[in-house]
């Protein structure tokens, strides 16, 4: 069966939707679609109307470039509110089979969540520290010979406030959502290796309106928090400073600043009108002065926040999201972190732009998910597959409630 999926990630600055098949172990990327947020604020969905227009106008132009509907997608949701939550589950493994099979390892998770979660809450994600067969401690139960599995996991729980509305809105579109999670696992398993599985650290998204500080320990989101700051208090740094508005200081940071002075010249300029309606002219230093010094604040503040999260010694930063596609910003991050902090690079052809590290990743993210659990998944029906397999077949490449979590996709297919 071909592996295919799609994901939503529902930025405060821009909706991009991915579609990509998982074919000797890379993500090939079949769609990407790109519209402006509307009816969105950190994430949250402050105006339903608004952001059902945007999703539809976002899912046509993906559907468009694959030829083909998207009904089913992983989406991202607000880290607002987490609370993370160890426990142990278990199941007893039938007598007449004797080893644990995919069914054992739902059971024995469904287990270390069962009652666990307020009516408030719904359930974010589940991460498998380890699993016992009988007193046996293995990372992958399956086949195993015995008479129980046990699970110790870390599952985050969040407000419904975070979850439902953002499902309503996809459903309202006729998409189903399979999974949702946060942005940071998407991040960590867009940039994952060998080590990372191993090691305590921490991913620093930079987005439009916020800034997600996460820790990682061998793999698992063990802790978060949300900085409300991002690429939007460059603009209203530059808007202030100029005294122009919002559409031309959103220029001067796209096409003049910097994230670090070094190199920076002052004949690189453009004019521009103010809220006065006089001409000025902005040139690349003074643009650059004014955003870097607000990128460095906010590299500070999250590199405090990690202190707070977590008191093990870290292996590894990486930072990625909008703003680490400024130029110049390695040597900012370098200034800050030193050599310790990374920055992270999504490479997949077509998405060759940090902005895309999130919505990838929740696409490897769920395939893990799937592979755990010795099974396949795919968003089409057979009969799509083969139209999508067809012969001169062209495809543009481009740039509710707890049962409900626990007996739907994770735990039921």
């Amino acid at each position: 069966m071909r592996k295919i999926l799609a994901s939503v990630d529902f930025g405060s600055d821009t909706l991009k939707l991915i579609v990509g098949e998982y074919f000797k172990n890379k993500v090939n990327i079949l769609a990407v679609a790109t519209v402006p947020s509307k009816g969105l604020n950190s994430g949250f969905v402050t105006n339903a109307g608004e952001l059902i227009g945007k999703l539809k106008e976002l899912f046509k132009k993906g559907e468009e470039m694959l030829g083909l509907p998207i009904t089913k997608v992983i989406a991202t949701i607000p880290a607002n509110e987490v609370r993370f939550h160890m426990n142990e589950g278990y199941t007893t493994i039938e007598e007449d089979i004797g080893m644990v099979r995919s069914i054992d390892i739902i059971r024995s998770m469904q287990s270390s969540a069962y009652n666990q979660i307020e009516e408030t809450e719904e359930l974010a994600t589940i991460m498998p520290i380890h699993f016992k067969v009988d007193d046996e401690i293995v990372l992958n139960p399956i086949g195993k010979q015995g008479k129980k599995c046990s699970v110790k996991t870390i599952f985050t729980t969040v407000p419904k406030k975070n979850v439902l509305p953002i499902v309503k809105c996809l459903n309202k579109i006729g998409v189903e959502v399979i999974d949702t999670t946060f942005t940071s696992i998407g991040d960590y398993y867009e940039f994952e290796n060998k080590e990372m599985k191993t090691e305590v650290g921490a991913i620093i998204n930079m987005g439009h309106m916020t800034t997600t500080i996460s820790i990682f320990n061998k793999g698992i989101l063990t802790n978060t928090t949300t900085l409300q700051m991002g690429a939007i208090d460059i603009e209203k740094d530059i808007a202030y400073m100029f005294k122009v508005p919002k559409k031309e200081a959103k220029d001067i940071r796209l096409n003049l600043a910097l994230a670090h002075k070094r190199n920076v010249s002052e004949f690189n300029k453009k004019n521009y009108t103010n809220k006065d309606g006089e001409k000025i002219t902005v040139n690349e230093y003074e643009a650059t002065e004014i955003a870097s010094s607000r990128i460095e604040e906010i590299l500070k503040l999250a590199k405090k926040e990690i202190n707070h999260l977590t008191k093990k010694e870290i292996h590894y930063i990486i930072i990625t999201g909008g703003i680490s596609e400024m130029a110049n910003f390695s040597y900012l991050m370098e200034e800050v972190f030193g050599h310790f902090a990374r920055l992270g690079v999504t490479k997949e052809l077509g998405l060759r732009s940090n902005i895309y590290s999130t919505s990838v990743g929740l696409i490897k993210y769920y395939l893990d998910k799937m592979n755990l659990r010795n099974q396949e998944f795919t968003i089409f029906n057979y009969q799509q597959l083969d139209e999508l397999s067809g012969t001169g077949r062209k495809i543009n490449i481009n740039e509710n409630s707890i049962l409900g979590k626990i007996f739907g996709y994770f735990f039921d297919n």
